[in-house]
Formats: structure tokens, sequence, C-alpha cells
């Protein structure tokens, strides 16, 4: 059953870097902000490596980029809630788990949310500190919903085969994924815990938030155009987890 994106309660995402609660919730997000939900956003690092090579700026500047661009878009969405991890971008998978895990559950605990939306294992890309983070994530709602009825809703971020193919119309999708060989996930529609396909209002304000991450977006936007950008940021995919996502087990 397709979950109704306006009956998910409060919600807690947990991310990487800047522009990826964005990207895979900024519509869920706002809604439940209209909604009058309570809205958590956890980001593990600053995003300072998400710049070029030649690019003058130096640690500290990068992180301060990015952390400007992330609340002026979390603004636009009208989330207040951020929270900062603190780690290294590009070195989450050397973490420990245990740690970000205990601080998650921690924050579980105190929130209380009813729905957690986070990366699957795949990462969406690949990405090490997007593994990481769904691993630490799912870790934190086993530990934080041991003996609490029913617990809360851990949802995996996904796509499908048609956005996919829409996207290869956009871009080389090799060049976005981080591990060679792989393939972009995909899940069958029907296999979906929620498919939140936002129009008007919601969707620009997803738009808007999005571009004000300009030193990550802008480049993408000057290769697909607005029609494109658009299209591409046109829905929101989620599934629940299943016992194989990781190799200790179901969450």
């Amino acid at each position: 059953m397709v979950l109704d994106p306006h009956h998910l309660g409060t919600i807690l995402g947990v991310w990487a870097h800047p522009d990826d609660e964005a990207y895979l919730s900024g519509a869920l997000m706002a809604t439940a902000v209209h909604d009058g939900r309570r809205v958590v956003c956890v980001t593990a690092t600053q995003g300072e490596a998400g710049f070029p090579d030649d690019d003058a700026r130096d640690v500290a500047e990068r992180k301060a980029v990015r952390a400007a661009e992330c609340a002026a878009s979390l603004e636009i969405l009208g989330v207040t809630e951020h929270l900062w991890l603190g780690y290294p971008d590009g070195g989450c998978h050397l973490v420990d788990p245990a740690n970000p895990a205990a601080k998650l559950a921690t924050l579980i605990d105190e929130v209380r949310p009813d729905t957690i939306l986070t990366f699957a294992p795949d990462g969406m890309t690949g990405h090490g500190d997007h593994v990481a983070v769904s691993h630490w994530t799912t870790l934190a709602a086993r530990q934080a919903g041991s003996g609490v009825p029913g617990g809360a809703r851990l949802l995996y971020a996904t796509k499908t085969a048609d956005w996919n193919h829409r996207f290869s119309t956009y871009l080389d999708l090799d060049a976005v994924m981080m591990v060679e060989g792989m393939q972009p996930p995909e899940v069958d529609p029907a296999e979906l815990a929620l498919w939140f396909r936002p129009a008007g209002g919601v969707l620009d304000q997803k738009l808007r938030a999005l571009r004000a991450q300009a030193s990550q977006i802008e480049p993408l936007y000057e290769v697909v155009g607005e029609a494109g950008f658009r299209d591409l940021a046109a829905e929101e995919f989620f599934r629940e987890p299943h016992p194989d996502d990781w190799p200790w087990g179901p969450s």
C-alpha cells in the first residue's frame, strides 16, 4: 500500500550532505510543514568536498558556503529544526557506526518521529557517505525502537525505472554513480511505500529550495534547463526496508 504523504506524522530525515534532503524529500518536508506537522532534519557532513578541485576557498570557507545555502534552502521549505553531526565529507565510511548510531538513537527517542527518511543501503549512487548514513540510521531506528510499541516507520529513498530513464535523457547515469559498474537503484512502482508527485506551489517551493543551494545545483540546472529540472524534481520515492538490505539482518 502506498502511504499518504499527508499521514506521515512527525518526520525525521537523516542525510549525508546539504542538498540530499531537498533532492530526495524536499516536497515531503514542505507538505508536512504546511500540514502543521513537525519536521527534523539531520545532516552528517557540511559538504566541504562538493567543490571543483580548482576552487580557491579553503575548507572552512567551503563549509560556510554549504551551511549558509542549506539554511536558506530549509527556510524556504519551512523546516526550522536542523542538526549537523559534524563528520568529514567523504569520511563517513571510516567512522565507527556505533557512535553516530547512538547519537541518532538518542535523537529518535527525543523526537519520537512517526516516519524516518534516509538513504537505502545502496546509497542511491553508492557514495560511501550515503551508505554509511543509511547504516547508522537503520541501527539507530532499531535501537530506539526496542521496547517502543510500533516504533517509527523507516523508509529508504529510491527511484523507479521510468525516472532513471528520464534522467538518462538529460545526463549520463554513469557520470553520477560513485561505484564503477553500479546500476542505479530502481523499484517497481507496485513495491513503493511512498510515491509523492507534488504539484503547483509545493513543487515550486522545492525547486526554489534546491536552487538556494547554488554551489551544487546551478551546474545541473544549466545542463538540464528549467523543464528538465522540474521534471526530475517532480517525484519522490521511498520503499520499506527488506530483510536482506544489510548483512547483519533486517531493521
